[in-house]
């Protein structure tokens, strides 16, 4: 990484490459997709240094272009954040935006995904953390925690907050992909009211308070000490797997994967879930040690691959279960750990799908929801199929924008034990991120429990079944979301211009081929708990047998403008569950297609993704 070196102050920091390795998980190395070396869940501390004085240096800066933070905090290409004091300045604007108590002599958490450039990240990080006052920095080894895994580390060690070092699913390496981003107290990620003011504090920012301290050894768990400052490196598995423990059962699941016929397959995508995969699936659940992982070695680049788990992306773990001699059930994790993608054999389950059937089971299945889940929530794009299933429990149902933090809310309040996002997002309230090895899980936890009773050789009950079983029970909500990623920004805000003009003249009761229009709005969302309100959330056309049309542009890509469209259908008649999605929803797609004028404004004849 020498090469690479970033251009700061002199006297700030070094970036000089790190010695440690990018282990392939807490305590392996090597590359490829062959099985990592055994996790030890002792927690070892090494001897602290001698403690020393601490040195704070205020170094001038001045603001810098482009650091808008978004929901899911700040992402650019990695050159970008080597410019001069970029990544500085940022974490500097934070702690000028944070009320002094949330952050002097408390914890902090610090960790990531493993990608490029996170190592130096985390050194310059810890120093400004220093600088400011911070008393502990909880950091997992290497750098490494996952986003849930964050989220459960500042909630157990009551933590004032924490750091993710990720641009989640996108690519990484030296021309790709970084970003950070914030959690509060609670795990969730920090309000627009914080990314806000972090904006506004980057257009005024002066200096940059720093300790003068050498370098943390990232690679060891131990504790070391600069005066009343201290930085831990922890074991990134260990907070994380106990919680497992706490929310499954662990001896049902096991029972499942010891089973002769029943073979299980986990795409980490060479990302931060690699490091989880080993411990939980094979040491504590017993999952075959040679076939059940792919991909299963953290890399700074994922292996030149997108870490993002979809039909599209996930190509060896697509051909693997849709192959011959397929496995019983397989599942992949993004770049960060909060996303997942649930298969069977030869058979796909839609993120809204998956979380409207886990919340279905979730109380036979899942101990932590023996008592039944408190409430069920959505974002707004996600199929309703979620809402049917909390109609039927007779439990509260929320609609939010796009975003987690919008869940954290209703989580705090008691209101939301399950939510998701048809994004690949799926998760509860044990933690405030969705949860990519959660999701797989819940689903493993399904299956066990509708095969405990079944012996070796009899007929399991499979993935397959249990989807259709659901659609029979609550009616089958066809969906598809197309993404036309890195589209010429201008020309993306001119359709959605367009399409706010479609709506301004709009009227209930409006034919649109075959289908009658029961609203289209712009949609906005006011918190039932602390009566905020945000707008602009995403257009939507709803028509009157429940079929919807939604237009967003992204924010979670670095560069360019992602234009993304969702089609909704609803049926009922069984006898219409098999067809494929695209033919079922052709028709409406071809009618979205034609009033955003979509290929007119950006030039594009087909997504670069289709869900």
């Amino acid at each position: 990484m020498a090469s690479h070196a970033l251009r700061l102050h002199p006297l700030l920091f070094s970036a000089a490459a790190r010695a440690a390795p990018l282990a392939a998980r807490p305590g392996g190395g090597g590359g490829g997709t062959r099985r990592v070396r055994r996790h030890s869940l002792a927690v070892v501390r090494c001897s602290s240094s001698a403690a020393q004085a601490l040195k704070i240096k205020s170094i001038p800066t001045k603001p810098v272009e482009g650091q808008k933070t978004g929901t899911s905090g700040l992402r650019k290409k990695v050159k970008v954040f080597q410019q001069e004091n970029y990544l500085a300045n940022w974490i500097q604007a934070l702690f000028n935006s944070l009320p002094p108590e949330d952050y002097i002599g408390g914890t902090l958490v610090l960790g990531g995904d493993g990608r490029y450039f996170n190592k130096d990240a985390a050194q310059i990080i810890t120093k400004i953390a220093a600088g400011n006052g911070v008393g502990k920095i909880l950091v997992g080894r290497n750098g490494l925690l996952s986003t849930p895994a964050v989220s459960a580390v500042i909630r157990k060690r009551q933590a004032n907050g924490g750091f993710i070092m990720s641009a989640s699913h996108n690519p990484g390496g030296p021309d790709n992909d970084w970003g950070i981003k914030f959690n509060y107290s609670s795990g969730q990620p920090a309000p627009e009211t914080i990314t806000d003011q972090i904006y506004g504090n980057t257009l005024s920012i002066s200096e940059i308070k720093t300790a003068d301290i050498p370098d943390v050894d990232l690679s060891s768990l131990g504790v070391v000490s600069y005066g009343d400052f201290t930085v831990e490196v922890i074991d990134p598995v260990l907070d994380y797997l106990e919680l497992m423990e706490d929310v499954f059962d662990f001896q049902l699941i096991k029972g499942l994967l010891s089973r002769p016929d029943f073979r299980f397959v986990f795409d980490a995508m060479h990302a931060v879930t690699g490091a989880y995969a080993d411990p939980i699936f094979v040491e504590k659940l017993g999952a075959d040690p040679v076939d059940y992982i792919l991909n299963g070695v953290p890399l700074e680049d994922f292996g030149n691959g997108h870490p993002d788990p979809n039909l599209t992306y996930a190509k060896e773990l697509v051909f693997t279960m849709f192959g011959s001699g397929a496995p019983d059930f397989g599942a992949a994790s993004d770049g960060d750990g909060d996303r997942n993608m649930i298969l069977g054999r030869r058979f796909f389950v839609t993120p809204s799908d998956s979380v409207a059937i886990i919340a279905a089971n979730a109380q036979a299945a899942i101990p932590y929801f023996q008592s039944g889940p408190k409430g069920l929530a959505r974002s707004m794009p996600t199929s309703g199929a979620l809402d049917r299933v909390a109609d039927k429990l007779n439990v509260p149902f929320f609609e939010v924008p796009t975003g987690w933090k919008f869940f954290g809310n209703l989580m705090d309040a008691g209101k939301l034990s399950i939510c998701g996002e048809e994004s690949f997002g799926t998760g509860s309230d044990h933690i405030r991120e969705k949860d990519g090895i959660w999701a797989v899980l819940a689903w493993l936890s399904i299956l066990a429990h509708r095969n405990k009773d079944k012996k070796v050789g009899e007929r399991l009950v499979s993935v397959e079944d249990v989807a259709r079983e659901h659609w029979a029970t609550y009616g089958r909500n066809f969906f598809s979301r197309y993404d036309y990623e890195e589209c010429e920004s201008e020309s993306a805000n001119k359709m959605m211009e367009h399409l706010r003009d479609v709506i301004a003249k709009s009227k209930p009761g409006e034919k649109y081929g075959n289908y009658t229009l029961q609203f289209a709005d712009d949609f906005s969302y006011t918190d039932p708990v602390d009566g905020s309100t945000v707008s602009k959330q995403g257009l939507r056309f709803v028509f009157t047998d429940g079929s919807r049309m939604i237009f967003r542009l992204s924010g979670t890509g670095s560069a360019g403008a992602t234009i993304r469209m969702y089609i909704e259908q609803f049926e009922s008649d069984a006898s219409k569950h098999d067809l494929d999605a695209q033919i079922a929803l052709k028709p409406l797609i071809d009618l979205a297609l034609s009033i955003s004028k979509l290929k007119d404004f950006t030039g594009r004849d087909k997504p670069t993704v289709i869900t």
